[in-house]
C-alpha cells in the first residue's frame, strides 16, 4: 500500500513539473513573439522613410526575421510538448478519430477510383490548367493542401491531406513502375528518410512491405512501418498505386543494444496512420506524377497551437515534397 502511494505521488509530481515547465516555456515563447512584433513595428515605421527599393528589401528582411523566430518558438515548445505526451494525452487514437479517418479515406479512394477509370481526368486537375503544366515542365513541383478545415470528428487527433504533382522529362510509365516496385532499393533512392525496406509477401500486384523510416526535423524519430501496397493500370501509359499502413511503431534507441519498439502507452503519436496514393500518366515526352498523402497524428494540446501548429502541419508537406523530388531524381538517373 505504501509503495502504491509513493508511486502515485511521484506521478503527480512529474505531471506537475511538466505542466509547470510547459507554462514557463509558453510564457518564454510569448515574450519572443512580442519581442518579434516590437522589432517589426520599429522596422516597419522606419521603412517608409526610405526609397521604395530599400523599403522592399526591409520588408523582405522582416518576413525572414518573423518566420525565423516562429521556427525558434516551435523549437522551444515542441520537445516539451512531446515529453509531456504520455502524461497529457492518449498514446493511441480514439475510436471516433479512427472511424472518421476511415470514412475520409473511403471518400478519397472513391474519387481516385473514378479518376482511374478513363484517360481523361486520370490525374486530378490543377487550379491553373495550362500555366501549371508549363511550370511542371520547367521542373517545378506543385503542392496543394487538401486537408478539410472542418467536418471531421477527430478527438485527440489531426488529419493531414496533401497532394503533389511533378513532371519527369524523358521518363516512361514502365520506368516509374520498376522504381516503385523495387522496394529493396528504397534506402538508396529515398535516403535519408528510408533506412531499410523489404517485401514480406507478394501475390501478383499486391505487396506486403516493411520499412524502417526516419523523420528528422527538430527531433529525429525512427519508426518501423508496414504497408499493404497494390499496383494497377488503365493501360500502358496510365497507372496508379495504393499504399495503406497496417502497422506503425515508434522505435526507441534505434541501432543500439537497447533498441525496442515502444508500446502503445509510451508512443508519442508522431504518426498513427498513413495512406499514399500515386497516379501517373505518360505524355508530352515525359511522365506526369501525382502523389496524395493522407495521415493521422496526435492533436496539439489546447493553447499550444499558436506556437507549434504551423510547424506540426509543415512536417507532412515537407515529407511529401521530399518523396516527390527523390522520385524525379531517381527517374533521371
Amino acid at each position: 500500500m505504501m509503495r502504491r502511494k509513493f508511486s502515485d505521488s511521484r506521478r503527480f509530481s512529474v505531471g506537475s513539473v511538466v505542466r509547470g515547465l510547459m507554462l514557463l516555456m509558453s510564457k518564454m515563447a510569448g515574450v519572443l513573439l512580442l519581442h518579434s512584433f516590437a522589432k517589426i513595428g520599429k522596422k516597419w515605421e522606419s521603412s517608409w522613410q526610405v526609397s521604395p527599393a530599400s523599403r522592399d528589401s526591409e520588408l523582405a528582411s522582416l518576413r525572414v526575421h518573423f518566420w525565423r523566430n516562429a521556427r525558434t518558438r516551435a523549437g522551444l515548445m515542441l520537445p516539451l510538448f512531446l515529453m509531456a505526451a504520455p502524461q497529457c494525452v492518449a498514446a493511441e487514437p480514439a475510436a471516433a478519430a479512427v472511424s472518421s479517418f476511415n470514412s475520409y479515406i473511403n471518400t478519397v479512394e472513391s474519387r481516385l477510383a473514378q479518376q482511374h477509370r478513363s484517360q481523361n481526368g486520370f490525374l486530378a486537375p490543377l487550379t491553373s490548367g495550362q500555366e501549371s503544366e508549363l511550370r511542371l515542365r520547367r521542373g517545378e513541383l506543385i503542392v496543394e493542401k487538401l486537408t478539410p478545415s472542418t467536418g471531421a470528428d477527430l478527438p485527440g487527433a489531426m488529419l493531414h491531406h496533401w497532394r503533389g504533382t511533378a513532371f519527369a522529362a524523358g521518363a516512361k510509365a514502365a520506368d516509374f513502375e520498376r522504381l516503385m516496385r523495387g522496394f529493396s532499393a528504397y534506402p538508396q533512392h529515398f535516403s535519408p528518410q528510408v533506412l531499410q525496406a523489404r517485401v514480406q509477401a507478394q501475390h501478383e500486384d499486391r505487396f506486403q512491405v516493411w520499412m524502417r523510416v526516419r523523420q528528422r526535423h527538430i527531433l529525429t524519430v525512427v519508426m518501423d512501418t508496414a504497408y499493404d501496397v497494390t499496383f494497377g493500370r488503365l493501360d500502358a501509359r496510365h497507372g496508379y498505386s495504393i499504399s495503406r499502413s497496417t502497422n506503425i511503431s515508434e522505435i526507441d534507441s534505434p541501432g543500439t543494444r537497447g533498441e525496442r519498439a515502444l508500446d502503445a502507452k509510451e508512443e508519442h503519436g508522431f504518426l498513427w496512420r498513413q495512406n499514399t496514393y500515386w497516379s501517373y500518366e505518360e505524355r508530352d515526352g515525359g511522365l506526369y506524377m501525382q502523389i496524395e498523402s493522407v495521415s493521422l497524428t496526435r492533436s496539439i494540446p489546447t493553447g499550444l497551437g499558436w506556437a507549434i501548429g504551423p510547424f506540426v502541419e509543415s512536417v507532412p508537406r515537407e515529407s511529401l515534397e521530399f518523396t516527390l523530388r527523390a522520385t524525379c531524381d531517381a527517374l533521371r538517373r
